[in-house]
């Protein structure tokens, strides 16, 4: 039996057994099966790794796909540049971390709004706005990062609020935070919804519930908005190539 699976906490609503499961199962692919390794701490993931020798390949989520470096032997060079794992492949007892998180995103995005794409605002600083921040620098598309603290490149949500010109003239929102998630789907990041018109795009990188709290804000003054679904789908069959590979 070929094993893989998921590192992170929670994963209470995990999308990738689900999907791997329907997977083997429409491509009648009998001999492998998908886990979840739901682990409180990062440490957690060296007795999994010593009961499961036979795992082939494991995907990383929040919180871990900067923890999980230090416990990797190899990094495939553009992993290395973006700072982030979110795929792991275990091949002659060597761990090698991969990040599918950069093409399921670019894919996903160019497909969306095609080759020119307009400046954009990156909510969040975690490892999934690493992949996106790279894969935007490759596209050519001009972008700011916002958090909560200011920083090079990187302005804070209340920078946003007092400034009207930065919306104006960044119309591509694209949250890489957990913020509307289910089941707090009330929450979501903290943009001035009244300064959002039908100029605006939402990515939201999150995909339950279908439409965030924030996607919805933004369709409702004009825009438009797109969740992260279509991406987890590239960046799972992205994952299953390099584990085959």
């Amino acid at each position: 039996m070929r094993k893989f699976g998921l590192i992170g906490y929670p994963l209470t609503h995990s999308f990738s057994k689900k999907y791997f499961s329907a997977k083997f199962e429409k491509e009648s692919i009998w001999n492998c099966q998908f886990d979840l390794y739901e682990i409180p701490q990062i440490t957690d993931l060296e007795p999994i790794l010593g009961e499961n020798p036979e795992l082939e390949g494991m995907s990383v989520t929040i919180p871990y796909k900067q923890e999980v470096i230090p416990f990797l032997d190899e990094l495939d060079p553009a992993c290395a540049a973006i700072g982030a794992v979110n795929c792991i492949q275990f091949r002659d007892g060597k761990r090698k971390g991969f990040n599918t998180d950069y093409i399921g995103f670019k894919n996903s995005l160019q497909g969306w709004l095609g080759d020119i794409l307009p400046n954009a605002l990156v909510l969040g600083t975690g490892g999934a706005s690493k992949a996106v921040k790279v894969a935007l620098a490759d596209l050519g598309v001009t972008f700011l990062s916002i958090s909560r603290s200011k920083g090079e490149n990187q302005i804070t949500y209340s920078d946003l609020s007092s400034d009207p010109e930065i919306l104006k003239n960044y119309p591509l929102i694209i949250n890489t935070t957990p913020l509307g998630t289910f089941p707090k789907t009330e929450e979501m990041p903290e943009i001035p919804l009244e300064m959002l018109n039908a100029s605006h795009r939402v990515y939201d990188l999150v995909y339950n519930p279908s439409e965030t709290t924030l996607m919805k804000a933004c369709v409702e003054r004009g825009g438009k908005a797109k969740n992260g679904m279509d991406m987890l789908v590239l960046q799972a069959e992205a994952a299953w190539a390099i584990w085959n590979s």
